[in-house]
């Protein structure tokens, strides 16, 4: 099972990495006050859909830390 735990923990590691460096590194800026950035919806669909695997894989790689750093699996 440790073995499991540690082997999910290094793949939520590298894939966290990849898609932290996909995410787009531009704000809205002054578009975002008129209203211009909703132009381009398929980019903030794939942005929020981009967001929650992000958060689905930093979730899962917490829950292998916690459960390693304490000891919970042996």
């Amino acid at each position: 099972m440790l073995t499991f735990v540690w082997t999910i923990q290094i793949i939520s590691s590298v894939l966290l990495i990849i898609l932290i460096l996909l995410h787009d590194p531009k704000g809205d800026g002054i578009a975002g006050i008129g209203g211009a950035s909703q132009i381009f919806s398929s980019q903030r669909s794939a942005e929020k859909g981009l967001n929650k695997v992000t958060g689905i894989i930093a979730a899962i790689f917490l829950i292998c830390t916690f459960l390693l750093g304490f000891g919970l699996i042996k």
